[in-house]
């Protein structure tokens, strides 16, 4: 913070500098400052630095100091670096990356304030026994209801916070329109991101990882992950409302049908809570044994379901159940599934998409779990979500892109 008042100051002070004394210092043309900093880098055209070793710049003349150092590589990706106190020496806080070129601009000032410029560039060679971290981002290329989150799936296992931090700092995701969002590592190989709230309708969303030739940990190395595009739709909810027999859709915040069901009966109570739809199933054949229920006994079933939409893993489905149409609207009577009219399971198939939101209320069954079934991501508030970030976790929110927007002066 210190530094960035100082160089708003400098600029600050250059402008009244353009409009009187010529012989301000700070109005000058900066001079070259190859002798008033050492680097640590390769001087030679062939030679190469060594990504395991940290970059640092450090001032050699006693009456000058360093003011600013930036480090960007030919992929645009900048290098997180920290400036001493005093402006004596600046060294990077984050790996280079391996096989990269890269270019640094450092600016100083001397006793009088006037100011320097040098710029470096140079390349980094190969790292020594590496092991490359893949990702694989999901799901495929194409269009998703507003629920639907990002997965990326690593190629080995990542345990270090430290670690962690690296490989999350590098995975972007970018929205149009722009929305707050976090990762949050399910386990050792797997992280989801996903809004603040749900997704706008209708936006544009681009999934990267940075983390090609980035040194992770001992022999460990970023490797390549193709990008990902994808798109949502309308704002699609529907809610279940297992006490009143109901299933209400909404569109875009206006509801658009209501439809009579039947849940999941005492002892196979549907499950509450927020789930995002996994698939559509035009047919399905059900068998109670799936469930672990027991062949030949009470509850018992092997049915043909048609219209089928999925929203758990385990089996779980919006689905048509023309044998229960009596208690649709009246009783609950299934194994778990939100059984409905053909008619109506077809209207549901047609007008739902993966990714839409599926949401459950006033049932006697457990809260959907967050992960391992399914996306029950949602089921988990804000902060639970955020602590579950390597770079966000315990650490205050900052504002909002629209929050900085109100609290930017008009004017210095």
């Amino acid at each position: 913070m210190a530094v960035g008042c100082t160089l708003l100051v400098i600029a600050l002070c250059a402008g009244v500098t353009a409009c009187g004394s010529d012989g301000n210092p700070l109005s000058a043309r900066p001079y070259d400052a190859a002798d008033q900093i050492a680097f640590n880098g390769p001087t030679g055209d062939k030679k190469k630095a060594d990504p395991d070793k940290p970059l640092e710049i450090t001032a050699e003349d006693s009456d000058g100091r360093i003011t600013d150092v930036t480090a960007q590589d030919a992929t645009g990706r900048h290098v997180a670096g920290e400036l001493s106190a005093d402006g004596t020496r600046w060294h990077s806080t984050e790996p280079l990356a391996a096989e990269a070129h890269y270019t640094v601009r450092v600016s100083t000032e001397d006793e009088d304030g006037a100011p320097g410029r040098k710029v470096f560039t140079f390349d980094t060679g190969k790292p020594s026994g590496k092991t490359t971290l893949d990702v694989t981002f999901g799901p495929k290329a194409g269009t998703y209801g507003v629920g639907q989150p990002v997965t990326a799936e690593l190629s080995r296992p990542v345990k270090d916070p430290r670690q962690r931090a690296i490989v999350e700092r590098a995975l972007k995701v970018e929205s149009t329109p722009a929305t707050e969002g976090a990762w949050h590592w399910v386990d050792d190989k797997n992280l989801h991101y996903r809004p603040k709230e749900y997704w706008p309708a209708h936006a544009d969303i681009t999934v990267r990882s940075n983390l090609t030739g980035i040194k992770i940990g001992d022999h460990l190395w970023g490797g390549k992950a193709a990008p990902l595009k994808l798109t949502t739709g309308d704002r699609v909810i529907a809610v279940t409302d297992a006490a009143a027999h109901t299933l209400t859709v909404y569109k875009n915040g206006e509801q658009i049908n209501q439809i009579p069901v039947t849940t999941g009966k005492p002892g196979f109570d549907t499950r509450n809570g927020v789930k995002v739809v996994l698939a559509k199933e035009y047919f399905v054949r059900m068998r109670g044994t799936s469930i672990g229920i027991a062949e030949g006994s009470a509850d018992s079933y092997d049915l043909p379901v048609y219209y089928a939409t999925r929203v758990t893993w385990s089996g779980e489905y919006v689905h048509a159940a023309p044998w229960s149409v009596g208690s649709q609207g009246y009783a609950n009577v299934s194994h778990g599934c939100t059984g409905m009219s053909t008619s109506n399971a077809e209207w549901f198939f047609e007008n739902i998409r993966e990714g839409d939101i599926v949401q459950v209320v006033n049932s006697d069954g457990k809260t959907m779990e967050p992960f391992g079934n399914g996306f029950g991501d949602w089921n988990l508030d804000w902060k639970k979500w955020r602590d579950g970030s390597a770079l966000a976790g315990g650490k205050p929110e900052t504002p909002s892109a629209a929050q900085r927007a109100r609290l930017r002066p008009a004017s210095v």
